[in-house]
């Protein structure tokens, strides 16, 4: 059976289980379309969390950035996994004892404005929408290389599949499909894992092999796999592969990812979908575990990769003869066709040379062997993940598995981030704003709506992707930590905050950051360009716009803080209320709310 027929069987058998899945959980009612009914398990509620956490971002494109950045890049992974312990301990379980469907509804309630209810709405859009951008870009990538199909035609499929089971069964639906999702993606990105690391080091876990000796027969045998990567890529005039950057650009882009992880809507709303408080934070618990399954074996994954990668490029050491372009492996022909892949031998020596040509000492290493510039002309990062087992010369099973795997990874968030805007869209401002006296019928039926119009927004966007799938997911981050993380806080911590207080904040944060994105990115959905690979000495001290959030959420607190003390304090039902919320009142019931 050759590879293609293969990957079609196993994605298509991984469809077909998302749509029995939604055909069997499918939506009746609103609290089931917005909260799946509140009667999930918190172990299923955790893997299901897990799996709307764990994106094409986290599948596809975080090890990619780490094998090429090193560690510098680990960033993404203490800034989403931290962010996520400050989700679970402050926000999670404060909110669903609030008892609400979605983020912009605690917003109105606990601020008693419609005007802060509205913000919140064009917050979450704004949010989610560029979130969604980064999942409809890994999933066409993988479509377009393991069904071998056009990018664009693997969007479209991807917006299909969506469709039917996000749009047919809702919050209910989606939970159970991300159950699937989730066992699909952890078998698949886990597996190819063990079988590099027994191969590169003779152990079978990951984490632990990044830290072994590489094993015999291997470049460098003997030696610790991260000194024998250091060492290579050196040569090469690459920076050392265990180095960082600016330590204060690092902090800062750590915390941009963790307080936007904190206020993200699609992961917030699925602790509505619990029946106590104490299930929420046993949710939070158990999402944890499961998340920690993967983000413990990416280091590795991109550091493996990475030695494969460069080892393909120089077969016979660094200083040996590079591969012949005859001679490049056959994953390199596949992954070529896609366009996210791409050589040119630019002296005509029959040759294909990696190293970098930009640095001092890449220069002076092609020099001294006569070489015209790095022939590896295009290497798209998210691609990494995909063609790692073709790069290992794994079996074809485990290629097929890790296609599925991806393909899960992005829509299962893709569906999270469409819930949370259709909710925000049904619920909080047709519902609450527009028509209150809609009927629960009408209501679903705009939600469907509202979750079609979103696909086909999502999926036009994700054609003209502003950067990698975690590049572009790091500035949604960026504008949840300065728009809707700040005012949840001190929704909940501050009895004192009022209405024009956290209305004025959450404007300031959002425009504010909007303002730097567009100052520093300019219009980012312009077909054919790339506008996060743009250098820029003039950033405002420096701080790119990826890591701008913090700022932003300075400017919210800030603002909220000023505001609030120059106004009128909020009606005591409401300070009351915000006091329930944080201090059970009595035993047991009190804390189930």
């Amino acid at each position: 059976m050759d590879q293609t027929t293969l990957n079609f069987i196993v994605v298509g058998a991984s469809f077909a289980l998302y749509f029995g899945i939604a055909i069997w959980a499918r939506a009746g009612s609103t609290s089931e379309f917005y909260a799946a009914g509140r009667g999930v398990n918190p172990v299923v509620n955790g893997m299901a969390t897990a799996a709307d956490w764990m994106s094409a971002a986290s599948f596809i494109s975080m090890a990619g950035l780490i094998a090429f950045v090193g560690y510098q890049n680990s960033t993404f992974l203490m800034g989403w996994t931290g962010g996520y312990v400050l989700m679970a301990m402050l926000l999670a379980p404060y909110l669903r004892k609030f008892g609400k469907f979605t983020v912009p509804e605690f917003i109105g309630d606990r601020y008693y404005s419609n005007t802060a209810r509205v913000v919140a709405v064009v917050s979450l859009i704004i949010i989610s929408v560029t979130y969604v951008i980064g999942q409809m870009t890994g999933a066409g990538v993988a479509f377009s290389r393991f069904l071998e199909i056009s990018s664009t035609a693997g969007l479209l499929t991807a917006s299909a599949v969506v469709f039917i089971y996000a749009v047919l069964g809702g919050m209910k639906g989606i939970t159970y499909t991300q159950v699937a999702q989730y066992c699909v993606l952890i078998i698949a990105y886990t597996i190819p894992a063990i079988f590099i690391s027994l191969q590169l080091t003779g152990n079978p876990i990951p984490g632990l092999g990044l830290f072994s000796n590489m094993a015999d027969g291997q470049a460098g045998a003997g030696t610790p796999l991260l000194v024998t990567l250091d060492g290579l890529l050196t040569d090469l005039g690459f920076n050392a592969y265990t180095t960082g950057s600016s330590p204060f650009l690092m902090a800062l882009f750590t915390l941009s990812l963790m307080i936007g992880t904190a206020g993200l809507p699609h992961v917030i709303i699925r602790f509505f979908t619990v029946p106590k408080v104490a299930d929420a934070r046993w949710s939070a618990g158990w999402a944890l575990v499961f998340i920690a399954l993967l983000y413990l074996t990416a280091p590795a994954v991109g550091a493996m990769a990475r030695l494969n990668i460069t080892t393909t490029m120089w077969p016979n050491g660094v200083q040996g003869e590079a591969v012949a372009i005859d001679d490049l492996p056959d994953w390199f022909e596949t992954w070529q066709v896609t366009g996210l892949l791409g050589v040119e031998d630019k002296n005509g020596d029959g040759l294909i040379q990696y190293y970098n040509d930009r640095s001092p000492e890449g220069q002076a290493f092609g020099e001294a062997n006569g070489l015209a510039g790095n022939e590896l002309v295009t290497f798209n990062r998210d691609i990494l993940v995909l063609a790692n087992p073709e790069i290992a010369q794994l079996p074809g099973w485990v290629i097929a598995l890790i296609a599925a795997g991806g393909i899960a990874a992005a829509l299962s968030t893709a569906a999270g981030l469409l819930l949370a805007i259709s909710s925000a869209i049904s619920h909080d401002l047709i519902k609450s704003v527009i028509n209150p006296n809609i009927s629960e019928k009408g209501e679903l039926l705009a939600a469907r709506i509202s979750m079609a119009g979103a696909i086909a927004l999502a999926t036009y966007l994700g054609l003209n992707p502003p950067g990698f799938a975690a590049q572009t997911v790091a500035l949604a981050f960026g504008l949840a930590a300065a728009s809707l993380f700040p005012t949840l806080m001190m929704g909940i911590f501050s009895k004192r905050m009022n209405s024009a207080g956290a209305t004025a904040g959450m404007l300031a944060g959002l425009i504010l950051t909007c303002l730097y994105l567009f100052t520093y990115l300019g219009w980012f959905f312009i077909p054919g360009t790339n506008m996060l690979e743009n250098t820029a000495a003039n950033y405002l001290f420096g701080i790119p716009p990826t890591h701008f959030g913090p700022i932003g959420a300075l400017a919210n607190f800030a603002v909220a803080y000023v505001v609030s003390n120059a106004t009128a304090a909020p009606p005591q039902h409401i300070q009351d209320l915000v006091e329930s919320v944080r201090i059970p009142r009595g035993a047991g019931a009190a804390s189930d709310h």
